[in-house]
């Protein structure tokens, strides 16, 4: 691995060209070395296996699907090449795989958001530390995968029928139609949503819809 101040190796991954561009000559003007600059995840990981770079900087949503093509790619290099750093450089937060990534061991690994880097000496900081095995999080990311991991914990808490009641809830059914598509009673579909409601903490209130915010932590998880 580089040094403190030693040039580093560099692929970067993505596909739009005039940040692909931006970034090479960012770098090098910076007395780095991009030993490839590529446009998809299929390329990254060849490039990666080829050259062995100190740290590889990923795009998320890269071709064919534009979906968390990035992400994966990175997944399998922080898993296969370990002593490569890997730095996710986006607009996009996907937290389920951005979890997954950090679960698997969090040094070396980075994620930034592309609108929320302001200082080029910032982002080479922020790469020279991935690189050296360090983790670097922007305060945005921190907060969307806690608030992820929360509601999972908190949907985690629910019995499976609270599960479909609160499915149904989601879908706009009332108490009375709940009670008729599970056979049971209206008093036991009170119950039930009563309980749904204590378990994700929404106290009663003269002002929110207890239903609609029950059904939107349903869908959000």
């Amino acid at each position: 691995m580089s040094g403190p101040s030693a040039p580093l190796r560099i692929v970067i991954a993505e596909d739009a060209a005039i940040m692909r561009d931006g970034l090479t000559q960012t770098l090098t003007r910076r007395g780095h070395e991009v030993v490839a600059a590529v446009a998809d995840a299929d390329a990254l990981r060849k490039a990666v296996e080829e050259h062995r770079p100190d740290v590889a900087i990923i795009d998320v949503r890269m071709p064919p699907t534009h979906t968390d093509e990035g992400l994966r790619a990175a997944l399998a290099i922080h898993q296969d090449q370990p002593e490569t750093g890997v730095l996710v450089f986006s607009q996009y937060i996907e937290t389920q795989s951005a979890t997954e990534l950090f679960a698997l061991a969090p040094g070396g690994v980075g994620y930034l958001l592309k609108d929320r880097v302001a200082d080029v000496s910032d982002f080479i900081d922020a790469i020279t530390r991935v690189a050296q095995g360090g983790t670097v999080l922007d305060p945005e990311v921190v907060r969307q995968l806690f608030s992820a991991s929360r509601r999972k914990d908190t949907l985690a808490g629910l019995t499976p029928r609270e599960r479909e009641v609160l499915s149904l809830i989601a879908q706009g059914r009332s108490n009375a139609a709940i009670a008729a598509a599970l056979f049971i009673s209206p008093k036991v579909v009170e119950k039930h949503v009563a309980s749904i409601f204590d378990k994700l903490g929404l106290a009663p209130s003269d002002t929110d819809n207890r239903r609609v915010i029950a059904a939107l932590r349903y869908l959000e998880s």
